[in-house]
């Protein structure tokens, strides 16, 4: 299953939030063993960056989970045809159609968050444990 990872799971994976760290965790051992191949955009990367600096007030820090994001997930490409895509899909979150339209680009199976607010009707949006039930 091929799945675009949403910018909170890799952060409640990274820097250990409860109460979602558990699921976190399981999905990452599902990429781990191969079967989810999991993929963050080019500019959740930023993001990741930006919010752990942040959060442990170490840039060390920050590039340690740079380094684990890109060594566990294959990067979705962030182009001007992306970006033209999501602006013209008219979504309120810019963030969200960037990322939808990076998994229709790419032909993903699903996108994986725990944002409520995050909907599409391209591609299925899921839970990390709706994730976790198709693949067991």
């Amino acid at each position: 299953m091929r799945v675009l990872i949403d910018t909170n799971i890799i952060l409640d994976f990274l820097l250990q939030r409860e109460p979602f760290f558990q699921n976190a965790d399981l999905l990452f051992q599902s990429i781990d063993s191969g079967s989810v191949v999991g993929y963050v955009t080019a500019t959740t990367l930023t993001d990741i960056f930006y919010i752990a600096r942040r959060h442990n007030g170490s840039i060390e820090q920050a590039r340690q989970a740079i380094s684990e994001t890109l060594t566990v997930m294959a990067i979705c490409p962030v182009n001007r045809a992306i970006l033209e895509s999501a602006f013209a899909s008219g979504l309120i979150d810019f963030e969200d159609a960037v990322q939808i339209a990076c998994a229709i680009a790419q032909g993903f199976d699903a996108i994986a968050t725990r944002d409520a607010d995050f909907s599409s009707t391209l591609i299925p949006v899921l839970t990390v444990e709706e994730v976790l039930q198709q693949i067991l």
